[in-house]
């Protein structure tokens, strides 16, 4: 006779299966105060990481925008992505803020920023934004017609057109919205602010200042 706790000893163990855990395509993150955020597209692969302490934490790449998803004929690239928290009555609340760019290389450009609880809602905001607020950047031979100096807070930057296989000289988000532009023979300098947000607002408005001029035969 088997008594009720031979029984006990003698059954298996149960195997707990661990719930799969799905990752989207586009954003994968790795949860986690020091780990790494990584984004992946189809278009291409960037790793940002945290810089900063506390709530001034945010996610930094070292190349000058991380390439997403082409849709129609506008290429996206993410200028800045933000880790920032909102000081509710239960506590703070963490949200992504990111700043996108999208131009189609051809003069239409635009710049658009979205917040949300994940990174991959975030980017689809500020898509949606950045298409809403796009605009026609006058090209004359790649270049803009002429110089042009902006102030956007505190952000001063100056834009001089330059001669053909000059190159685009210009750095960080500027260089980005540039290349997204159509731009490829220019001269900038930032004068001001280093804030990534400020100087892209900074070079749209810039853009948005320039004179069309009709090439005399």
């Amino acid at each position: 006779m088997i008594t009720e706790d031979k029984k006990i000893e003698e059954a298996p163990e149960a195997v707990i299966a661990e719930p799969e855990v799905v990752v989207p395509e586009e954003v994968e993150e790795i949860v986690g105060p020091a780990a790494p955020l990584e984004v992946k597209g189809p278009a291409g692969k960037g790793v940002a990481v945290e810089k900063g302490k506390g709530s001034r934490k945010t996610f930094g790449f070292k190349k000058g925008g991380l390439k997403l998803e082409k849709r129609d004929e506008f290429d996206e690239r993410i200028l800045d992505i933000a880790r920032v928290t909102r000081v509710m009555a239960g506590g703070k609340r963490m949200r992504f803020r990111v700043c996108v760019a999208i131009g189609d290389h051809k003069g239409k450009i635009g710049v658009g920023t979205g917040k949300g609880a994940d990174v991959t809602a975030a980017v689809k905001k500020a898509v949606n934004q950045a298409r809403k607020e796009i605009i026609d950047v006058p090209l004359v031979n790649d270049t803009i017609p002429h110089q042009v100096y902006n102030k956007y807070c505190a952000a001063k930057i100056l834009f001089k057109p330059a001669a053909k296989g000059k190159g685009v000289i210009a750095g960080g988000v500027v260089r980005v919205i540039l290349e997204l532009a159509g731009v490829k023979n220019i001269t900038s300098k930032i004068l001001g602010s280093k804030s990534k947000l400020s100087n892209a607002e900074c070079t749209i408005e810039a853009l948005k200042s320039l004179k069309r001029v009709e090439n005399k035969k």
